[in-house]
């Protein structure tokens, strides 16, 4: 493990944790890397990244920020008409839990998106006065039209662009499926966003598509949640926005750097919850990649990498990777390095070495596995396959048991009656109720730390 840091920012460390032997003929190298943040909300920490020109940027002052908060105003937020009140009361506590000095706005979504607060395609300024002219502001929401997010995401690229601060969100909420654009139109929103600012994505009701709204916090490397009670967006939205405020450090990478010869077979986060990066690699140089991991405040995140290494003989050792945390100098200046750690890889005839997983990587993998087969088997049972949506969602129970996800395993008693959690032997539940098995599905991908 290798700390780097210097006054007045966060400080990141990496730890490795591997079985770094293999028998002879062995190639795959398994890691899980332990990125932790912390100091930037203690110490006076500044952000990095983008320069920032407002005073919340100086040594001694949190970060310059800067929020959209998109409303879904669709027709069907009328219904009930208590959902748009309790849209509107989220938003009004949200922009409450607002930092003084954080640039913000507000944008209705419909088919089309509208700037509801400050307006004149540009942000204001959190205080006491625009605090209370934009929940003025939200008093005027009312529903009607249709829902093409893409719109709602590119008008808030658009107003964050205005702001040259180094911490850029979004808070996204909807209660209903994307058709007023075409699929197409909301990937090509999502890829023209992605890197620019990260965004919270949340589903109110039941009547919006799971993998709609999980798709665009993933893309833009925010959280998804279900509120099926309208009753409960506000403590969401407030639990939302006290996060946004605690981040310190935007557009870290991983970088991962491979000698010759060494293949790279995925890089994913683990925890807090499976997200594949693997596809989402940038060249940065001879041998050496960036996945994007976004803002961070005082925290920690694991990632599972994956390698293969070419064959040696019994007693010889060699780098397998090396993995650093790296904030890129946006004027293409050189790029500060925060962190690093390595992964080895050693040929030995002990069998017993050999053939030990390291209890992170087993773990993780089994965490990786139950979001595999809880979508699986929830995809069988929307498709009438019930054998199979048993046996996956049994396999599902399984692992939950094994690794202690005791959320993950309550969310699954509510879809399937356990008989043996240890075996993973269930039954189908005949009746579920659709904010339960929503639940799950959004749920999927949230894991639990390895047991020490």
């Amino acid at each position: 493990m290798a700390n780097f840091s210097k006054s007045n920012v966060p400080q990141f460390s990496v730890d490795v944790y591997q079985n770094e032997y293999l028998p002879e003929g062995g190639r795959e190298v398994n890691a899980i890397v332990t990125v932790t943040s912390t100091g930037g909300g203690t110490s006076g920490g500044i952000a990095l990244g983008r320069v920032a020109a407002s005073p919340s940027s100086i040594p001694g002052r949190t970060p310059g920020a800067a929020v959209v908060i998109m409303v879904d105003c669709s027709g069907s937020m009328e219904y009930p008409p208590t959902k748009m009140r309790n849209a509107r009361d989220a938003t009004a506590a949200a922009v409450d839990t607002l930092r003084d000095g954080v640039e913000f706005a507000v944008v209705a979504g419909t088919h089309v998106a509208q700037e509801v607060y400050p307006g004149g395609g540009r942000l204001a300024t959190a205080g006491p006065a625009t605090r209370a002219a934009a929940k003025d502001a939200l008093r005027r929401l009312a529903a009607g039209g249709g829902t093409a997010i893409g719109t709602w995401l590119t008008l808030a690229d658009r107003l964050l662009a205005t702001a040259d601060l180094p911490i850029r969100h979004g808070i996204l909420l909807t209660d209903g499926r994307n058709e007023h654009e075409s699929p197409d139109d909301l990937r090509a929103a999502l890829e023209a966003c992605a890197g620019r600012f990260t965004c919270d994505a949340r589903g109110v009701g039941t009547d919006w598509e799971v993998k709609e709204v999980t798709g665009i916090a993933s893309a833009l490397l925010g959280t998804a949640d279900i509120v099926a009670d309208p009753a409960g967006l506000a403590a969401d939205f407030t639990r939302m926005m006290e996060d946004a405020m605690g981040k310190e450090v935007a557009d870290v990478v991983l970088r991962l750097w491979t000698p010759v010869g060494v293949e790279i077979a995925f890089v994913k986060q683990v925890a807090p919850s499976v997200e594949d990066l693997t596809d989402r690699r940038t060249e940065a140089g001879p041998r050496s990649g960036d996945y994007p991991t976004g803002s961070w405040g005082d925290e920690s995140r694991d990632y599972h990498v994956c390698v293969r290494v070419p064959e040696a003989g019994i007693g010889q050792e060699m780098l397998a990777a090396r993995v650093s945390l790296v904030l890129p100098d946006p004027a293409g200046g050189a790029p500060q390095a925060l962190s690093q750690g390595l992964v080895r890889a050693v040929w030995t005839d002990d069998m017993a070495a050999s053939t030990s997983i390291n209890p992170q990587v087993a773990h993780y993998t089994g965490q990786a596995e139950l979001a595999q087969v809880i979508q699986q088997g929830l995809d069988a049972r929307k498709s009438g396959d019930f054998d199979g949506a048993t046996a996956k969602l049994g396999r599902a129970v399984q692992l939950a048991a094994a690794s202690g996800n005791a959320d993950t395993a309550k969310l699954l008693s509510k879809v399937v009656d356990v008989v043996d959690a240890a075996t993973g032997t269930v039954r189908l539940k005949a009746k579920v109720a659709e904010a339960d098995e929503m639940t799950l599905e959004t749920r999927s991908t949230k894991t639990v730390r390895v047991k020490k």
